[in-house]
């Protein structure tokens, strides 16, 4: 019978300072990038008519946090906007589940495309901890005011 042993952890060291110098900063142009990126190839698709589920996942998910964002007062003007994206998502969906194919409207197209430029703003203009926290903050609100939110799916 062999002697119980205490299993150590080894944590990796964090330098606090540039920790909270990254916190503090704006998000970086490498990861804009990437989020750019996807945003414009769901946007691309979905003009396009070859749309998918996950293309349109990741527009509702940026009028989602745009919409968080401009109620409480990083660019409130993008609200109007939002709620035109929001129909015109939803009739996305329902013209997918008779058709098969996800598509926008002109006016979805319009819509969709200045939302993503109110987003891109809304993102650049605040720090990574704040955009963090405002992604937290719309995920935590979906989720404990299911009653109140509409889902589409």
């Amino acid at each position: 019978m062999s002697k119980k042993q205490c299993k150590r952890k080894v944590y990796r060291l964090v330098d606090p300072i540039a920790h909270a110098m990254v916190g503090a900063a704006l998000v970086d142009e490498k990861t804009l990038d990437k989020l750019r990126l996807e945003e414009l190839s769901s946007i691309d698709n979905m003009v396009h008519g070859r749309g998918t589920v996950h293309d349109w996942r990741v527009l509702v998910d940026v009028l989602n946090v745009c919409e968080m964002m401009g109620k409480n007062g990083i660019g409130p003007e993008v609200l109007r906007v939002c709620a035109v994206a929001q129909e015109e998502l939803h009739q996305a969906a329902l013209r997918y589940e008779k058709t098969k194919r996800m598509g926008l409207t002109g006016t979805g197209i319009r819509a969709v495309r200045e939302l993503y430029q109110w987003h891109d703003l809304q993102r650049q203009a605040i720090p990574r901890k704040t955009f963090e926290d405002y992604i937290i903050k719309t995920h935590n609100y979906i989720r404990s005011n299911a009653q109140q939110v509409t889902h589409i799916e």
